[in-house]
């Protein structure tokens, strides 16, 4: 029986679009920690080009950091030019943009009758361009990267992209429709492209973080006031049985495990990292 470890990923190269962020710079380090050369994509490029260099500066790992809009595949395309002839390839693709915005957030949790003269703070009042942005960021930031990086790993027949969508996709939560609509699609599309790529040697899985504190939904979770959880936030705390936030770094065992050769076998699946909250049922 062969060895169990994660040793196959060493010297390979990844792409982890929105690699600047809380999570994403988290496993990029961790990442950088089994060897992998990372390639950090972010519409950040100060924030990119700085968690490079320390990545470079801390491990000894090669990284590199670049400006890219996940919205525009004319920027991805530019980028993947200045990758292969910087690294030479691409193995490794993992789409971490996305996030939320309090454009695509209602007030209001449900409607109820004492709610009727203010439903404009509800799902009536959104607008659709906050909408749309939010949406397109999460499903299409990721469908524009993966049209943009899997041609090559198809060609060469070998690849695996991890697709990071959100505890949303299986609950989705109240105040947050866009997000939720958008992860739920993104979990439908890494089943149907690990499906189409099969056969061609390229893995797609995802991973459905439960609830950890961004930029993004720090608003909705603390006050920004005092720091103290909001109601909102003391709601997921007593719903999650271990009951704290995920740390960025408890991701990375989950994440290196899906690129590794030892889940060879194992694609179209999306793993939650949640801290219980998808078994519990709140009894």
């Amino acid at each position: 029986m062969e060895q169990l470890s994660f040793v196959d990923l060493k010297d390979k190269i990844c792409v982890i679009t929105g690699g600047g962020g809380v999570l994403g710079s988290s496993i990029a380090r961790g990442l950088a920690s089994a060897g992998v050369v990372t390639v950090i994509l972010d519409i950040n490029e100060e924030a990119a080009s700085r968690l490079a260099e320390e990545i470079r500066s801390e491990t000894g790992v090669d990284a590199f950091g670049y400006k890219a809009d996940v919205l525009d595949r004319g920027s991805l395309e530019a980028v993947r030019e200045k990758i292969l002839r910087e690294a030479g390839r691409v193995d490794i693709l993992i789409n971490g943009a996305g996030g939320n915005s309090p454009s695509a957030t209602t007030r209001l949790e449900q409607i109820t009758e004492e709610d009727l003269n203010r439903m404009d703070e509800g799902f009536f009042g959104l607008e659709l361009d906050g909408f749309r942005k939010v949406f397109d960021l999460n499903f299409t930031g990721t469908l524009l990267p993966t049209l943009v990086f899997t041609r090559e790993m198809a060609t060469r027949q070998s690849g695996v992209v991890l697709n990071i969508s959100s505890m949303n996709a299986f609950r989705p939560l109240t105040k947050i429709p866009a997000y939720s609509a958008a992860k739920a699609s993104i979990n439908n599309f890494t089943q149907w492209l690990a499906v189409h790529l099969a056969k061609v040697g390229v893995r797609v899985n995802a991973i459905a973080p439960g609830f950890f504190l961004t930029s993004q939904n720090r608003f909705l979770l603390l006050d920004e006031k005092t720091g103290k959880l909001t109601p909102r936030g003391e709601k997921i705390i007593a719903s999650t049985p271990m009951g704290v936030f995920g740390d960025p770094d408890d991701l990375n065992g989950t994440v290196l495990y899906l690129l590794s050769d030892m889940s060879r076998f194992i694609t179209g699946i999306c793993i939650p990292v949640d801290g219980g909250y998808s078994a519990y049922g709140g009894v």
